[in-house]
This record gives C-alpha cells, sequence and structure tokens, in this order.
C-alpha cells in the first residue's frame, strides 16, 4: 500500500496571531495601512490569493514583524481557522 500523497504547498497567514499579541483590532490595522478590514479579513482567514508587496511592507510596519512571522509556506491539511496553520 502506499502512501496518501502529500498536500500542495500553501501559503498560511498568521494575521490574527499577530493581531491577537499586539493587542490590535483588524479596524485599528485597517486604518493604519490603509487597507479596508473586508481585505483584511480575507487575508487573515487564508481566503487571499494575491497580496501586493506595498500591502505587505505597510501590515508589516504596523505590526513591528518581518514577512517569514506573518506568512509561512506549509503542506499541512487543517481546518479553516485553527491557529499555526491554514486559517
Amino acid at each position: 500500500m502506499s502512501a496518501a500523497p502529500s498536500p500542495d504547498p500553501h501559503v498560511v497567514c498568521h494575521l490574527d496571531r499577530l493581531l491577537a499579541a499586539r493587542g490590535m483590532t483588524l479596524v485599528e490595522l485597517s486604518e493604519q495601512v490603509g487597507v479596508t478590514v473586508v481585505n483584511l479579513s480575507v487575508l487573515k482567514n487564508n481566503r487571499a490569493k494575491a497580496i501586493r508587496f506595498s500591502t505587505l511592507v505597510a501590515i508589516c510596519e504596523a505590526l513591528g514583524c518581518e514577512v517569514g512571522e506573518l506568512l509561512e509556506v506549509t503542506t499541512e491539511e487543517a481546518e479553516p481557522g485553527a491557529h499555526g496553520t491554514e486559517d
């Protein structure tokens, strides 16, 4: 018997974890970076298909983090909303 194929790599966003660690709301981040709450929510819930570099830089500056703390490439499968994996 062969093992099940591993899932394809995908990008996971840890925005929820970073916001919580900094005591910041999505609305506050939205005001700081000039991105709508709806678009940030799409990113936070891992439904985004792309992100502009300028938006990525603005988010990282507002959160005081590096890109690697915000985004991670993984092959793990998880339920949406799970911390540390696909949200």
